[in-house]
């Protein structure tokens, strides 16, 4: 059984009803974040149940040292973590003496909590009676300012329904936090100093080994009716960590009082001095109300929503599901910044370690490059390229040489921190995905710029990777690639995975194919890559004899490419008729039955087929999709998109949906049983791609884009927006015709169903 507790809504997460079970699911389900820092939905006050208490700033991680069993040669020394920052939300609070635990209340009810994705605000409201027979209402609102990037906001205000009470607020910054995920339960931050001036209170703190310096800061307004009391703090309650403030406020019956709390971070990859600049954020946010505030972050929000909503008629859980990735989707990166990433867990919560998976290049980055400008989708390019020094050096610990790039597939810095050898050694289709994503960045913008400023350094290092990992085999007289582990991490340690060898010989072939358009076109480009990569016809010659003779695994009886060599030896039985007590297989079964079974855990053939679709007819993708996906458990929540958009090309429409829904359900629903660790961010920009890609059947072919729309039965119509080398089209679909309507200067053509269209600015073209 999924969960279903979340309400359905256009536009909001809601859920009704305290139920300690699901506390920390909702803590990973209500998760805020601006780009630049995240907080998973924790409750401000005291609370003594089961949580998991998360703060994220964007960069900042720490080196916590590798465990494993047994040491192996070219093992990373340390696993990144994304690290838990310290606590700016805490707010203790006593009422006529009794500390306020929702654990420890005699009742709780209408407890209510909302994420308004529309304005980037969560709300939560409740009423509790408290052991000592108090009754009061809550409402707390709480938002990471877009605006102000290093700030967050909270509102709490409490009502006492039956009573005269004195509340006693103290607010509080914690440095003394640790990792929910960390292999030797060190401590990552040390506290340099904590000071305090009126109603300002800061601390500063360093991660170990890394020396990333933040400021945590808080200033607290308190209000009676609204109004503001001019009250400072009655004691600063400091010891080595924390420092907490206490304002003590009378409040009759039915009156109310709030404590607005400024906090948020301030590091040194930005300032200087971080109390410095802690402090001139404090100033800003006050020369501003609290409402100036919100109205703020309304519209910072309703901007976004402008560019990358898709709305869904007539299907609510749909409509909900795809607002919500795309919500988290921007809550992790903005792309301002071209030093971040998006990690697979963005701000919501520390498993996974590292910022940057092939996850980006292989289905992030079309989501950037369509719903904002193209410069953003650019920085995440010039990312790997700022770190194709560690991926030559993280290929020589491997045994290769002569400049071949490996890049990480788990990075914070560059370097590859994830410990596992059967990934970090064998997993090297990340590889492929990255020189995939300069063809796709090309062929989606035009912007063809970047390849001799900064691409073909990469596509030459990543070639010179894969000749060297090829081995030529006198048995078959062709090249071979041994001991990797595709998409599909239920096989370890395979011969000649065909999506690996596939991407290898792609890779090759298209590196040599920029370099000559390089040199034909810009000379001074060419000149000066050449004399920094030594690179001549000689080795030229090389790749492409690798390129040419790669094998490929293939079953001449059911014409299919095999996933890898051996894959028909297994005891081929489907999904359909394994046992339902025995899912998820990764939570059921021992690693040895996982790895001699056939199941996949995502796409790993069929990813292939979705990068060169192009490379392949219509009828071996039917062929390829029926025999493969009938053995995918889609344990990865990067498989349902990839299959949904194939579903769409097959015209089959109702497995199309229904993959659909898991993808963007995937959290809100918690198919994985794992929600409460956090959320997917990266596999969210799948199920944009589902639509746009599934349903809507966009494609760009020769600078043009195509569209083949089809819409889910449950559906009345769907639409969105694509920022097509900046002119903005927006396709709405119905069940009888499909509508385009273009901002922009200038009129486009594209194709539907292979017809021509053109689309006049400001006008509406229906087909």
């Amino acid at each position: 059984m999924n969960q279903d507790y979340i309400k359905p809504d256009n536009w909001s997460i809601i859920e009704e009803g305290f139920d300690a079970e699901r506390v920390k699911s909702s803590e990973s389900l209500f998760s805020i974040g601006n780009g630049a820092m995240g907080q998973r939905a924790n409750f401000e006050e005291n609370y003594s149940g089961e949580t998991f208490q998360g703060s994220y700033i964007a960069g900042v991680y720490y080196p916590d040292k590798t465990r494993v069993g047994w040491w192996k040669n070219g093992y990373p020394e340390y696993f990144a973590k994304v690290l838990n920052a310290p606590n700016w939300i805490g707010i203790d609070i006593e009422i006529n003496g009794e500390n306020f635990d929702l654990a420890k209340c005699k009742a709780v009810k209408n407890f209510r909590r909302e994420l308004n994705m529309k304005e980037g605000i969560y709300y939560r409201s409740f009423e509790a009676t408290l052991q000592n027979d108090v009754q009061v209402a809550v409402n707390v609102t709480r938002f990471l300012s877009l605006d102000i990037d290093e700030l967050g906001i909270i509102n709490y205000e409490i009502t006492p329904l039956n009573n005269d009470v004195t509340i006693v607020y103290k607010p509080y910054l914690d440095a003394g936090v640790h990792n929910e995920d960390a292999n030797w339960e060190e401590r990552f931050w040390e506290t340099l100093n904590i000071n305090s001036e009126l109603n300002n209170a800061f601390i500063t703190a360093k991660t170990h080994k890394t020396n990333f310096l933040a400021t945590v800061f808080m200033h607290n307004t308190i209000l009676l009716n609204n109004q503001k009391l001019s009250v400072s703090p009655n004691n600063n309650d400091t010891s080595e960590n924390k420092i907490s403030f206490s304002y003590e406020v009378k409040v009759a019956k039915n009156n109310s009082s709030t404590i607005q709390k400024y906090g948020g971070y301030t590091v040194s990859m930005n300032h200087d001095d971080t109390t410095i600049a802690a402090k001139n954020v404090i100033q800003k946010a006050l020369t501003e109300d609290y409402n100036s505030l919100l109205e703020n972050q309304k519209q910072a929000w309703a901007k976004i929503w402008e560019m990358s909503d898709i709305t869904i008629d007539g299907d609510v859980k749909a409509q909900q599901g795809i607002r919500f990735n795309i919500f988290q989707l921007n809550q992790t990166y903005l792309g301002k910044d071209s030093r971040l990433n998006i990690g697979p867990k963005g701000f919501t919560g520390e498993k996974y370690g590292g910022s940057t998976y092939w996850d980006t290049e292989a289905y992030c980055i079309p989501f950037y490059m369509a719903t904002k400008d193209q410069k953003v989708a650019r920085n995440l390019l010039e990312y790997r390229y700022n770190h194709l020094e560690k991926a030559i050096e993280n290929a020589a610990k491997l045994g290769f040489n002569n400049g071949a790039a490996l890049y990480p597939m788990v990075t914070m810095n560059g370097e590859e921190c994830h410990n596992e050898w059967e990934i970090t050694f064998e997993e090297i289709h990340r590889n492929g995905a990255i020189a995939f994503a300069i063809f796709n960045y090309y062929r989606f913008t035009g912007d063809y710029s970047y390849i001799p400023e900064k691409g073909l350094e990469v596509l030459i290092g990543i070639a010179r990777f894969w000749h060297q990992r090829a081995t030529f085999s006198t048995y078959r007289n062709q090249y071979v690639i041994l001991g990797v582990t595709g998409p599909n991490e239920y096989e370890n340690n395979v011969n000649n995975n065909w999506y690996t060898n596939y991407l290898a010989k792609w890779c090759i072939d298209y590196a040599i194919e920029q370099i000559n358009k390089v040199q034909k076109d810009y000379s001074a480009d060419y000149a000066r890559v050449m004399s920094k990569v030594n690179l001549d016809n000689a080795e030229m010659a090389h790749w492409k004899d690798v390129a040419d003779n790669m094998y490929f695994p293939y079953s001449e009886e059911r014409d299919v490419y095999l996933q890898q060599d051996g894959f028909l030896d297994k005891e081929l039985v489907k999904v359909h008729d394994l046992d339902k007590s025995q899912r998820p297989i990764n939570q059921k079964w021992s690693w040895d039955r996982i790895l001699r079974s056939p199941y996949i855990k995502q796409a790993d053939t069929l990813q292939g087929f979705y990068f060169f679709e192009d490379h392949f007819s219509k009828e071996q993708l039917e062929k390829h999709f029926d025999f493969y996906e009938p053995y995918t458990v889609h344990e990865s929540s990067l498989s349902p998109c990839v299959h949904s958009i194939q579903a769409a090309t097959l015209d089959r429409m109702e497995q199309a949906y229904t993959f659909y829904l898991r993808t963007s359900r995937l959290d809100l629903d918690d198919y994985n049983k794992e929600v409460e660790e956090g959320l997917h961010i990266t596999s969210m920009a799948g199920t944009w791609m589902s639509i746009v890609e599934g349903f809507g059947g966009m494609r760009v072919k020769n600078d043009t884009l195509h569209f083949q729309p089809k819409i889910p039965n449950e559906w009345k119509g769907y639409s969105f927006k694509i920022n097509f080398r900046n002119q903005i089209l927006k396709v709405a679909v119905n069940h009888s015709q499909t509508n385009f309507s273009l901002e922009g200067e200038k009129a486009i053509t594209v194709f539907v169903n292979g017809k021509e269209v053109l689309v006049e600015p400001n006008s509406l073209v229906t087909v």
